[in-house]
């Protein structure tokens, strides 16, 4: 085989890998994230900041739940984040979660509290209940309300 002939193989292999590289980036784009898996036994579902973000990325039906202190919540949040202390989810009804069948991602500062919380919510009833952790290691865009600029 000459030289040549070899090239051309080449670049008719590298045409080929780069179509199949477009195709893959192009179904990408229309990726949706689905919530297929199951939860633990204490009946929400653990999962990672990186799924956490996909979500808040590709999705609008989730409510984003910060159950640290209304302090802490002052300093520092996760955009888009309301705040339910997990104190005050206990056994009554949360006026601010009212579909039960909706995603609630729940964090906290280091994932203690979150754990407790998303397990009391799934004790009354929230069916999507996915903890991803603390603040302390988010990599996305954080709110800093009681920041003073100079």
């Amino acid at each position: 085989m000459t030289r040549i002939q070899k090239l051309r193989i080449l670049r008719k292999s590298l045409a080929a890998v780069l179509i199949c590289i477009v195709g893959l980036l192009a179904a990408c784009g229309e990726q949706t994230v689905e919530i297929t898996e199951t939860t633990n036994e204490l009946g929400y579902r653990q999962i990672t900041q990186s799924e956490a973000m996909e979500i808040m990325e590709n999705r609008d039906d989730y409510i984003l739940l910060d159950v640290r202190t209304e302090e802490e919540f002052n300093e520092v949040h996760i955009p888009g984040a309301i705040c339910i202390p997990y104190e005050d989810i206990g056994t009554d009804e949360i006026p601010q979660l009212p579909d039960k069948d909706q995603i609630i991602l729940v964090y906290c500062r280091s994932g203690r509290r979150s754990k407790i919380a998303s397990e009391n919510l799934a004790a009354q009833g929230y069916t999507n209940v996915l903890e991803f952790g603390g603040i302390i290691d988010w990599l996305g865009d954080k709110v800093y309300p009681l920041q003073v600029s100079n």
